[in-house]
């Protein structure tokens, strides 16, 4: 499923253990399932708490997006590029991520699922 002209996207295979994965789910869905690791800021929190995501990110590293299906992704991507920041809207979101076998947590470190 790709999201609009110009989003520049990578698929689930592509990427690598150690890659900076930013969720931009709201909280029951993250709560429910993620990707360890990643960098929670729901989308609609993201402008305000900006900030706390440049702390985290890496400086010349590049940003992976990812959201349940790649629709609210593709938008924080395209934010981020207006910003300068290379990123990346994740194909297929957290589906994609499960469905390729990719680990899924809840928010205790168990086992998850994709709400």
């Amino acid at each position: 499923m790709h999201f609009g002209a110009g989003v520049p996207t990578v698929e689930v295979a592509d990427l690598k253990d150690g890659d900076f994965l930013l969720d931009v789910r709201e909280d029951d869905e993250w709560q429910a399932g993620h990707a360890e690791g990643a960098l929670h800021i729901p989308i609609s929190e993201f402008v305000a708490r900006y900030g706390e995501f440049t702390e985290a990110a890496p400086q010349d590293g590049r940003v992976h997006v990812i959201c349940r299906s790649g629709g609210r992704s593709a938008q924080v991507t395209m934010y981020l590029a207006q910003q300068g920041i290379d990123a990346v809207n994740v194909d297929g979101g957290m589906h994609a991520w499960a469905a390729a076998g990719r680990p899924v947590v809840d928010d205790k470190g168990q086992s998850g699922f994709v709400l």
